[in-house]
């Protein structure tokens, strides 16, 4: 097997990107897959001096065969990702894409790999996610869910091409189509307001219009049923996040299941992840979607039994 580019983003966590690039070499498939590092440079005088001990870090810590590109201004993560995987996807048809705040799976590679392969004529897999987010809900051994969750992911050329960064379109589409519903999962997340303050200019996201443009084309995203990367950049050093461990899940060393054969979002996909988001994030009170017919609630893993769907996600009995 031809193994897939692998890029990576770093930027001024020393820490966290000597730890990723070990855990990188720790997988088998790292030592013959093309290897690219970027690393952003500093914004200002201030950042400088973690900005270079990163970069020591990566010199020191970079497989042997990677290339190395140290920016001499600040592109910021949104432009950076955006070049590194279109680069990637037009030389090779394909990438892995790792942040430097990411704990990977010595079968992280092994995993992307195989899906890569396995998926790369199915138009409507356009992303390969490596997370899952915690879940008392039982899941298959992998699964299909709109989200394109960015915590460690791959892509092929034939999907990446349909990027679209202009938000302000992304949002007029959506609206035009009268989907702001499905865009955030039964209303359980706020993206659409995301993808609006990314139109003006008050956040600046990549990951936000890749889901867009994606959902828009009816892009399906793979997910593990257990997670095979840990996010520790909510430990207050990211740029884009500050501290919690909400999003804490533990790790599968290995990815031993099976690829689903059936193209289709997964019903307990969109009821696990809008059970996570009704503990957490949640304003006011939300509803269930109707389950599609003859199907039936997933367990939960706390009781061993169905979801009881006539309580609003968010609740509990009483």
């Amino acid at each position: 097997m031809t193994y897939a580019p692998i890029v990576v983003f770093a930027f001024n966590r020393p820490k966290h990107i000597r730890r990723v690039l070990r855990n990188l070499r720790e997988n088998p498939e790292c030592a013959e897959s093309p290897v690219t590092i970027y690393c952003d440079g500093a914004r200002n005088e201030k950042e400088r001096k973690m900005v270079n001990k990163t970069r020591a870090a990566i010199l020191k810590e970079a497989p042997s065969h990677a290339e190395i590109v140290f920016r001499g201004e600040n592109f910021g993560l949104a432009n950076s990702i955006s070049y590194g995987v279109t680069k990637a996807c037009e030389d090779h048809g394909a990438a892995i894409i790792i942040e430097d705040d990411l704990i990977i799976s010595r079968g992280t590679l092994s995993y992307f790999n195989r899906a890569l392969d396995f998926y790369k004529n199915e138009d409507k897999v356009m992303h390969i996610a490596a997370y899952m987010f915690p879940s008392d809900v039982e899941l298959p051994d992998a699964f299909f869910y709109r989200e394109a969750t960015c915590w460690g992911w791959a892509t092929w050329d034939r999907a990446w091409k349909h990027y679209n960064a202009d938000a302000e379109e992304l949002v007029k589409e959506i609206e035009k189509r009268e989907l702001l519903h499905d865009y955030n999962i039964n209303n359980s997340m706020f993206f659409i307001q995301m993808l609006r303050k990314q139109a003006l200019g008050e956040i600046d996201s990549w990951a936000i219009r890749w889901y867009a443009s994606m959902f828009l084309r009816g892009g399906l995203s793979l997910h593990p049923g257990k997670s095979l990367v840990f996010n520790d950049g909510f430990d207050g050093s990211g740029v884009h996040s500050s501290f919690t461990d909400r999003f804490n899940v533990e790790r599968a060393d290995q990815f031993t299941g099976q690829f689903p054969s059936k193209i289709e979002e997964s019903s307990a996909a969109v009821l696990s992840m809008m059970d996570f988001r009704g503990n957490n994030f949640l304003p006011h009170k939300k509803n269930w979607p109707d389950l599609p017919e003859g199907t039936t609630p997933p367990i939960r893993k706390s009781t061993g039994k169905p979801m009881d769907l006539s309580i609003p996600p968010g609740e509990t009995s009483a």
